[in-house]
């Protein structure tokens, strides 16, 4: 059950990032269409083709690596000053160079009879516009109608009194040894595991003393070394007691919020107490919210994507870490699509059931929510102002129109479109860039995948 649980949230990740990358692509297609472009192409993914069908003057098809999607307009780039139309000089100057007029060619050897007015370079700027932010638009409004969906229907985490077993570790390591580490080979299992107490559990008391938040349950087994106490557990509706007994461990001092406390050179300080072995989270409940606060939310999250992007170069070097080294993923990491299938099949299969929830109903909305958010990571991301991106053919059109403005003020001619295939150099780099990015996240999300804390 818990292979095909997993298998399911798999399914419904792949499902959803499927359906993304096609309404992306659509984005740009009705459009371009629209503005009279001819649109060759509309595929999802890339590589070989594995389904395709002719439909008027566009061919739809979905490729074997779905990792993106594209579609395919006559006329991209404008050819040379002084080339005839649709046509192209070869040039053999420089790998560059070459390289330039080989996309040039291809976009143009396309360019029919009668097609001179439906090329995409012809377009006015503001066509141009949005044209390119069609796709990146089209993820706003799937994050935008998700998100209003979860909190309007669903509702907002709201924390609970009390405390929720988020993770029981599996052997009695001191503090000042996690790090450490490497597995429980001679280690004692925790009282918490010889318990019986499970993830997901919520602990209704300890010792006939009511758990009200979540710091109550070191104050309540710290003192109780050796000392066998009732653990009272609500789990699938239901209570239970267990008797666990808290082994002397060395553990992290913490203050009164439950924060650890540290020395003035930044060291954690320690002592000596009772170990359980649990850490525990504040149960929270689902509360759902009027239409009004959607838009906060949006920006709220729309924001913070941008921030967590700006981030991601940094970040990059902790997968670098985590992925050829001993240092653990980070909660925060960035991830692939891998990564995010993974995250969600383990959700399927009950990992997070302390925060996400035992329901087949608390899974769905926690990945609808995985969902809402990687579509507003793909329309921020998209956004960028470099070529491949849609943002950098964004820009490209906007400078074209910035050119035009300042050659009529100052009463010069035309300058003509702006040729984005001379910044194809740079698109390449980029495009290096990103497959390697991509490879070592996919890499990292198999060997050190990230654990939300199950």
């Amino acid at each position: 059950m818990t292979t095909l649980a997993f298998l399911l949230g798999v399914l419904f990740m792949a499902t959803g990032v499927a359906l993304s990358i096609a309404l992306h692509e659509v984005g740009h297609l009705v459009p371009a269409k629209r503005f009279g472009v001819r649109v060759t192409q509309y595929m999802v993914g890339f590589g070989p083709t594995l389904w395709s069908r002719k439909g008027g003057e566009t061919e739809y098809g979905v490729k074997a690596i779905p990792l993106g999607g594209y579609i395919r307009m006559i006329g991209m780039f404008p050819p040379r000053p002084g080339d005839e139309p649709g046509k192209v000089r070869v040039s053999s100057t420089g790998r560059f160079t070459q390289l330039v007029d080989e996309a040039r060619a291809a976009s143009l050897e396309e360019v029919r009879a009668g097609d001179d007015d439906r090329v995409f370079y012809k377009l006015s700027v503001p066509r141009k516009v949005v044209i390119m932010l069609g796709g990146p638009t089209m993820n706003l409004l799937i994050g935008v109608v998700l998100l209003t969906i979860l909190v309007t229907v669903h509702g907002v985490s709201t924390p609970q009194p009390g405390a929720v077993v988020a993770s029981v570790s599996q052997c009695v390591v001191p503090v000042t040894q996690v790090e450490a580490a490497v597995s429980c080979e001679g280690q004692p299992p925790t009282p918490a595991l010889a318990a019986g107490i499970r993830p997901g559990d919520r602990i209704v008391s300890i010792g006939g003393e009511v758990v009200d938040e979540t710091t109550d349950v070191g104050i309540l087994i710290r003192p109780r070394v050796g000392q066998p106490v009732d653990v009272v557990l609500r789990r699938d509706g239901r209570e239970l007691t267990v008797t666990a007994t808290p082994i002397r461990n060395v553990v992290p001092v913490v203050d009164d919020e439950g924060l650890p406390v540290t020395d003035s050179d930044g060291t954690p300080q320690t002592v000596e107490a009772g170990f359980l072995g649990v850490r525990s989270t504040a149960p929270v409940e689902f509360e759902p919210q009027p239409l009004t606060v959607v838009p906060g939310l949006i920006w709220n999250g729309v924001s913070q994507t941008a921030q967590a992007l700006v981030r991601v170069p940094e970040r990059m070097v902790g997968v670098w870490e985590a992925a050829f080294g001993d240092a653990e993923r980070e909660v925060d990491s960035p991830m692939s699509v891998v990564g995010v299938g993974r995250v969600a099949g383990d959700a399927g299969a009950g990992k997070y059931d302390a925060f996400v929830g035992e329901s087949a109903g608390d899974k769905f909305w926690f990945l609808l929510s995985l969902l809402a958010g990687l579509n507003f990571m793909l329309f921020v991301f998209n956004l960028i102002p470099l070529l491949p991106l849609d943002g950098g053919h964004v820009a490209g059109a906007l400078w074209e129109g910035l050119k035009r403005q300042i050659a009529r003020l100052l009463g010069r001619p035309d300058p003509g479109y702006v040729d984005v295939a001379k910044a194809l150099p740079v698109a390449y780099s980029v495009s290096m860039v990103l497959l390697g990015a991509s490879l070592l996240l996919i890499y990292a999300d198999v060997v050190k995948p990230v654990n939300l804390g199950g």
